[in-house]
């Protein structure tokens, strides 16, 4: 798709991301999501009708991942996921490759859900924000507690039951001066599979300890010792920020492909809560209010379709600013080619509109790991021709 195009192709669906319910156990105060609290849940009806829509709908091609997240996934009963695979068997009529990914805080797992994970070839993802006195400081309960021997607990039945697992980490301004400490982290309960999130700007988190002008610098400082831990180790580590930035620069390296901006082409990411409501483009923007588009749902699965919302007016309001902020970028950015164009949702809480350019998060996950590796694959070459 070209920067500006509005309309998505058909089979443009990458992910497909279900709220079963916006609870969540935990009460992490750098948290995006709103009603956190509520313990609303998905109906039956509901679920069954997001997947008719899904597998009906010319936007969904020969594959697409659903995520099960915007919310603590695992809140929802084991019963209701063996339902869900039914359902999904029962409405894929068109035979379309599905892969299904969990997103957890971990501390709800058991060894029946570990099970059920293996058996059914499902991906699941922790997050933890590394040792103790990193992770107490953020993700803790409702009640002030540290929840990190949970999670870790929920990590170790994961290895004992040899289901793989990624990480994310989100880093804040004390994370970065414990690049170290968080690779020893890693290395000591075997995770091979890495992704770094930055503290964000969105929704109801309105600041971020990393917005100081010398955060991006100490970031840069944090991810280049990072990158040399890794290479010095001699062992095979994942790391999303790294791995995405290569695939972006070097497209030609095996086993690599730059996904392109997700973000900001229409539909390519289909967001749903649990009362049906969808939207696209950032996972982030269903549920968050707005002053001059009201909010971000672009219909309900109970009466439309994901293809009747291109001739909603709101979807074509923000379709059109998103557009202009990606042409914006491609004009002044020397990034875009790597990047094409940001993440709408930081765009507006940060800058205040869609249509704008560069924000602390392109800066720090975009620019900097690109600079990095660029930087080392020089170094590197410089090195072997020496």
């Amino acid at each position: 798709m070209n920067p500006g195009d509005t309309r998505p192709v058909d089979g443009v669906v990458d992910l497909l991301i279900i709220q079963a319910t916006p609870f969540c156990n935990l009460d992490c105060d750098y948290c995006y999501l709103p009603g956190r609290q509520s313990k609303e849940r998905i109906t039956p009806a509901v679920l069954r009708k997001i997947f008719e829509r899904a597998f009906a709908s010319p936007l969904v091609g020969n594959e697409f991942t659903v995520v099960w997240h915007a919310g603590e996934p695992l809140a929802m009963p084991l019963a209701f996921y063996k339902e869900a695979l039914t359902v999904v068997a029962e409405e894929n009529r068109r035979g379309i490759s599905v892969r299904h990914s969990f997103q957890t805080n971990a501390t709800l797992l058991t060894d029946e859900w570990c099970d059920f994970l293996l058996e059914n070839n499902l991906a699941i993802g922790v997050s933890v924000d590394g040792p103790a006195f990193l992770h107490d400081r953020h993700r803790k309960t409702r009640g002030g507690k540290g929840t990190w021997e949970r999670v870790i607990g929920g990590m170790n039945r994961l290895t004992e039951h040899g289901v793989p697992f990624h990480v994310i980490t989100v880093l804040t301004a004390e994370s970065l001066d414990f690049p170290d400490e968080l690779f020893d982290f890693y290395r000591e309960f075997g995770v091979r599979t890495i992704c770094f999130n930055i503290e964000e700007i969105e929704g109801p988190h309105t600041s971020s300890t990393l917005s100081p002008g010398a955060a991006q610098e100490r970031y840069a400082q944090f991810l280049d010792r990072f990158f040399d831990l890794v290479q010095q180790s001699g062992e095979k580590y994942a790391v999303r920020e790294f791995d995405s930035a290569m695939a972006a620069v070097l497209p030609t390296q095996p086993a690599m492909k730059y996904r392109g901006p997700q973000q900001t082409t229409p539909f390519g990411i289909i967001s749903v809560d649990c009362r049906g409501n969808f939207s696209t483009f950032s996972p982030e923007l269903l549920g968050l209010p707005s002053d001059k588009y009201g909010d971000f749902s672009f219909g309900n699965v109970m009466t439309d379709s994901f293809e009747s919302a291109l001739e909603s007016p709101k979807f074509q309001a923000v379709a059109r600013d998103v557009a202009a902020g990606v042409q914006r970028c491609e004009r002044t950015c020397e990034y875009f080619a790597f990047c094409g164009g940001g993440a709408p949702v930081n765009k507006l809480f940060e800058n205040g509109a869609f249509d704008s350019t560069e924000t602390l998060f392109c800066r720090l996950t975009r620019k900097v790991p690109i600079d990095i590796v660029l930087r080392k694959a020089t170094e590197h070459h410089g090195a072997v021709r020496a």
